[in-house]
């Protein structure tokens, strides 16, 4: 029911067609929803309507229209799949953009997924570990107790009576995701070479980065070795606790780890009913965010209050507990640097420096106006900075930034979508937790502290001893590579003699020509001035042209004597 006219003038109906059935169903579920009511009077508007025109006549008496447009928007994200819920549980955090009601509906896609119940538990546990439920577990609920877009969970003893919890992977799941990421390729393709924005942002790079990591959560070995990880981590930290992966009862589509006891974080009543400490459950989280990215390099990327739960232990002392380990990111020493460096730039409201960094990092184009650049940095900035920081929302300031870097030429860095989801997921969750976090200050000092550590002589120290033995390594190869550089050194100095005596012959070769050249103007001129001298009487009378014709001849040869 798609327009084909549509798809044809966008000079791409050969790679549509080949997942049109799924461009179909998402067109069909936002006609069925009614989801065109979000972009009355947006640009667009107009022309989505009449392409959903189709769908709409057969939805025309759907009951949906009568339900509330974010109930509605809630139910499609769930009908379309785990690439839409998981854009609205980013959503849900976003408090300080989203209308409150919508936020409160999107926060229950973290855990209202309708659950599958064929095949059964049982039969799950069989096909990936070989062995019947029986033979490992003393007792297995059927029904989960937890439903999410890729996997749900049930709980679990073992034979040995350890309370566990285990995970599987939603059947069929690896079909829908591959239709929907070939999808949103094309989408991205099409934003990419058709917009002077899609130029900038590399959407084509960061559909590829996103398909690695949704492929990364349909491989739960994957995910108990980022879980196993992450423990290792924080092992006996005050702030945060990670369950433990009974490696013995895991496969692919299959992980069986410890069950934790703790409040969904999202349950603020439940929170303040034990009286934890808002404000410094909010800025632990802040702190564990940093501690992953700039200590550990290792940080978890799914930070929604569906996968954090804080710990019934010391509530005056709040101690968060992360589970669903699936997504990981991890930054080169490169991308740290600069983001550290950025960071506390902005804090510190150095333009002038957040300006060359970009430059620098290759954010903006090299030939960028550096005071131009700065003027333009300085104009978002500084009317935010003017609220009390408590107020100013870093996500936000953010987005102001990308836009004002746009106009000149800016590009995202794919390699660093992960982060800013991540951090604007912490954001989000810490000022629903504590409406009052003051993300600045609880930042600033953990990262000028983290400048200090890197330039302290003692960590350069301990660079030079963790490159030692890799330089000791290198020892016994060291005669062969100056062996080996002398000879490249020897062959480029003939490769560069060869080249000057080419250059020499072609010098010559020129200047045979050129005198060829030169002697055969000098005959023509010649020629002609004879031609003007038929007899000695003429020649008497026609004189003075003939001086200039071989006067001519004359200044040729000096001028092309060379």
């Amino acid at each position: 029911m798609v327009s084909l006219q549509a798809l044809r003038s966008s000079r791409a109906l050969p790679s549509a067609v080949s997942y049109l059935p799924r461009l179909n169903r998402v067109l069909n579920v936002i006609a069925k929803y009614r989801l065109d009511e979000f972009m009355h009077g947006q640009p667009g508007a107009r022309r989505l309507g009449l392409l959903l025109l189709p769908y709409r006549l057969v939805w025309i008496f759907s009951s949906q229209a009568t339900t509330h447009k974010n109930g509605r928007l809630r139910k499609a994200m769930e009908e379309l799949g785990p690439i839409y819920i998981k854009f609205g549980q980013l959503l849900s955090t976003r408090r300080d953009f989203l209308d409150i009601e919508l936020a409160d509906e999107l926060q229950s896609l973290q855990d209202n997924v309708p659950p599958f119940s064929s095949p059964s538990i049982h039969q799950l546990i069989e096909e990936s570990l070989g062995v019947t439920a029986e033979s490992i577990f003393s007792s297995l609920d059927s029904e989960p107790f937890a439903s999410a877009s890729v996997a749900q969970v049930h709980r679990a003893t073992l034979q040995g009576g350890e309370e566990v919890v285990i995970k599987v992977i939603r059947p069929g799941i690896e079909e829908v995701v591959s239709a929907d990421i070939k999808l949103l390729k094309w989408i991205a393709s099409l934003i990419e070479t058709r917009t002077e924005f899609g130029k900038r942002l590399h959407p084509v790079e960061i559909v590829n980065d996103y398909e690695q990591i949704i492929h990364d959560e349909l491989d739960l070995l994957s995910e108990a070795a980022n879980t196993s990880q992450l423990k290792r981590n924080f092992e006996n930290s005050p702030v945060l606790y990670v369950p433990r992966v009974h490696w013995d009862y895991c496969s692919k589509r299959l992980m069986v780890m410890e069950r934790i006891h703790g409040i969904p974080v999202a349950d603020v009543d439940a929170l303040n009913a034990q009286n934890t400490d808002l404000k410094k459950l909010a800025e632990t989280g802040v702190d564990i965010f940093f501690t992953q990215v700039f200590d550990h390099n290792f940080f978890h990327a799914d930070m929604h209050p569906g996968n954090i739960f804080v710990s019934h232990e010391t509530p005056a002392d709040p101690k968060y507990i992360a589970i669903d380990c699936a997504i990981i990111g991890s930054l080169s020493k490169d991308d740290q640097e600069y983001l550290a460096k950025n960071l506390l730039a902005i804090f510190k409201r150095e333009y002038r420096k957040v300006a060359e960094l970009h430059v620098a990092c290759g954010w903006v184009p090299r030939d960028t106006k550096i005071h131009e650049f700065e003027s333009a940095i300085r104009s978002v900035c500084e009317p935010i900075f003017e609220k009390p920081l408590k107020e100013i929302s870093f996500a936000n300031l953010l987005i102001q930034l990308f836009r004002t870097a746009s106009r000149f030429d800016m590009e995202v860095q794919p390699s660093l979508v992960l982060l800013q989801k991540t951090l604007l997921n912490v954001e989000g969750l810490g000022r629903q937790l504590y409406p009052d976090l003051d993300l600045w200050t609880t930042a600033l000092p953990y990262l000028e502290n983290w400048n200090k550590r890197r330039l302290n002589p003692f960590t350069l120290l301990g660079r030079i001893q963790e490159n030692i033995p890799n330089w000791i390594d290198q020892l016994p190869q060291l005669p062969q590579l100056l062996i080996d550089a002398a000879t490249e050194s020897k062959q480029l100095g003939e490769i560069n003699e060869s080249l000057q005596s080419q250059q020499k012959q072609i010098m010559e070769n020129t200047q045979r020509q050129n005198r060829k050249f030169r002697f055969l103007g000098a005959a023509l001129l010649a020629a002609a001035a004879s031609s003007l001298i038929p007899s000695i009487h003429e020649a008497m009378i026609n004189l003075p042209l003939a001086t200039v014709s071989l006067a001519l001849a004359g200044v040729y040869l000096l001028c092309f004597r060379r």
